[in-house]
C-alpha cells in the first residue's frame, strides 16, 4: 500500500509517501518513496522535497492547505517527481494524519468519518494552534480526493492515555477536572511510542517488559517514562509548554511569575503567551537563538556566555525528569534517546549523562560520538547499570503503518 502522510501545521505542511503492508514491516522492506516540507502557507509559500532521485525546491503562491496538498498531489503523480509507485492518484491507497489532540475520547489511531472530524472539532480549544490546521488537511484530502479514500488520525496524545491518575492528574480542585477535563495529556505520543517499538525490536524485549525511559530532544522536547510497553508518566502536560527547557518554549516555570510580569510590563495574557511559548527557551536565555546547533557553535567559537548557559539549563533540565522517572519507576531498563538534538547531538547526550555516574550510569564516549546522521544503538558501557540507547524516531512510518492496519482490518 502506499500511504501518504500529512502533518499540517498553522503554516507549514509536511509530508511523506510510504510503502508498507505487513508483508513489507516483516522484512523491513518499507520504503519512503518521497518526503518534504512546504513552509509559509499564505505567502510566497517555499517547497522542498527528497526523493531517490534528489531534492527538489521551488517556491509557489499556495494561499492555504487545500493548495499546498493539491500541489502535493498533482507533483507526486507528474513526470519530475520520477515516483515509479504512484502514477495516478488512484495509487494513493489511504491518508494518515498527525492530529495534535484527541483529548480523552481517542485512545488509539482511527478511521476518520464525520463523528472522528466532530470529535477533534470538539478539541480544538486544548490545541487551537494545532488542531485546526489538521481539520483543514483532512478536508482538503476529502475535497480533492473524494470521500472514497480512506483517511486515518493518529494522535499526539493518545499513547498516553493509560497513565494512572497519579501522573494526569492535577493538584488543583478535582472539580476543575470533572467539568472542563484539565489535566494532563502529553504529547510526541507518537515519537515515544515508535522509539519504545524499535527499542523491543533491537533488544528482543516483549512489550509487557518493557520499562525505559524515553528522551525526544528536539526544537520541542518531552520525556515519558514507558512501564510495561505504556506510557506511565510524560513531562508535557495540559499543553507542550509544560516540561522540558524547548527551543522557544519555557517549559516549567512558577506560575505567579505571569501575574508579576502583567503587573511590571502591563502584559495582556495573549502577549504572556507568546512569551512563553515563542521569545523563552533556550531562544530566551541565549539571547541568540533556538538552534541548539548554533548555541554549540557559538560556545566553541566565541565561549559565548549566555549560549553555554542554556545549553546547561537544557541539559539540567533533562536530567532532572530522568531522575524524577527513575525514582517513581524503581529502576528502569533503558534511558533512550531520540529527536533532532537527542539523535545528533553527541556533546549534549554527554552533558546530560555525566553527572549521573554515581547512579552507576556511564556512556562510552567514542560509541556516543560515533551515534549521529541517523545510527542507532548502544552508547553506554558494558558495565553501566542502566543501558543507554541511540533510536531515531520515525513518526511517519509509524502513522503509515496506522493507516496500513486499519485499512487491512477493514477489509479483512
Amino acid at each position: 500500500m502506499n500511504i501518504l502522510v500529512l502533518n499540517c501545521g498553522s503554516s507549514s505542511l509536511k509530508f511523506q509517501i510510504i510503502k508498507t503492508d505487513r508483508s513489507l514491516i516483516a522484512s523491513n522492506g518499507e520504503k519512503t518513496l518521497a518526503k518534504g516540507l512546504i513552509e509559509r502557507i499564505g505567502s510566497s509559500s517555499l517547497i522542498s522535497v527528497e526523493t531517490k532521485k534528489g531534492t527538489y525546491r521551488n517556491a509557489e503562491a499556495l494561499r492555504n492547505h487545500r493548495d499546498a496538498i493539491g500541489w502535493i498531489l498533482k507533483w507526486l503523480i507528474s513526470d519530475v517527481s520520477g515516483i515509479e509507485e504512484v502514477k495516478s492518484l488512484s495509487d494513493i491507497d489511504a491518508v494518515g494524519h498527525r492530529v495534535v489532540h484527541g483529548g480523552e475520547r481517542f485512545k488509539s489511531s482511527v478511521r476518520i468519518d464525520s463523528a472522528v472530524i466532530q470529535g477533534i472539532e470538539d478539541c480544538i480549544e486544548l490545541a487551537p494552534l494545532h488542531n485546526p490546521a489538521n481539520l483543514s488537511g483532512i478536508r482538503a484530502v476529502e475535497e480533492i480526493l473524494g470521500p472514497g479514500v480512506s483517511q486515518v488520525a493518529v494522535f499526539d496524545t493518545s499513547f498516553h492515555t493509560d497513565m494512572p491518575q497519579t501522573s494526569y492528574l492535577y493538584a488543583i480542585p478535582y472539580q476543575y477536572y470533572r467539568r472542563y477535563r484539565i489535566r494532563r495529556y502529553g504529547f510526541h505520543g507518537t515519537s515515544h511510542r515508535y522509539v519504545a517499538y524499535r527499542y523491543r525490536q533491537l533488544t528482543g524485549k516483549e512489550k509487557d517488559a518493557t520499562d525505559i525511559i524515553t528522551l525526544h530532544l528536539g526544537n520541542g522536547a518531552s520525556a515519558c517514562a514507558i512501564k510495561g510497553g505504556k506510557s506511565f508518566d510524560t513531562s508535557m502536560g495540559m499543553t507542550p509548554l509544560e516540561g522540558m527547557v524547548m527551543g522557544t518554549r519555557s517549559g516549567d516555570i512558577d506560575p505567579a511569575i505571569l501575574d508579576y510580569l502583567s503587573g511590571k510590563e502591563g502584559l495582556s495574557l495573549d502577549a504572556l503567551d507568546t512569551l512563553l511559548n515563542k521569545q523563552s527557551g533556550l531562544l530566551g536565555i541565549s539571547g541568540l537563538t533556538n538552534d541548539m546547533r548554533e548555541l554549540l557553535d557559538e560556545e566553541r567559537e566565541n565561549s559565548d556566555r549566555r549560549a553555554t548557559l542554556a545549553i546547561d539549563i537544557f541539559a539540567k533540565r533533562v536530567r532532572k525528569y530522568i531522575g524524577a522517572y527513575l525514582a517513581e519507576m524503581d529502576g528502569t531498563d533503558a534511558i533512550v534517546f531520540a529527536g533532532g538534538i537527542g539523535e545528533n547531538a553527541a556533546d549534549i547526550r554527554r552533558r546530560i549523562m555525566r553527572p549521573m555516574r554515581a547512579l552507576g550510569i556511564e556512556i562510552d564516549q567514542k560509541l556516543n560520538e560515533a551515534m549521529t546522521g541517523g545510527k542507532e544503538g548502544l552508547i553506554s558501557t558494558e558495565g553501566s547499570k542502566i543501558q543507554v540507547w541511540v533510536v531515531p524516531t520515525n513518526e511517519e512510518l509509524l502513522i503509515a503503518r496506522d493507516a496500513m492496519r486499519l485499512l487491512s482490518k477493514d477489509e479483512g
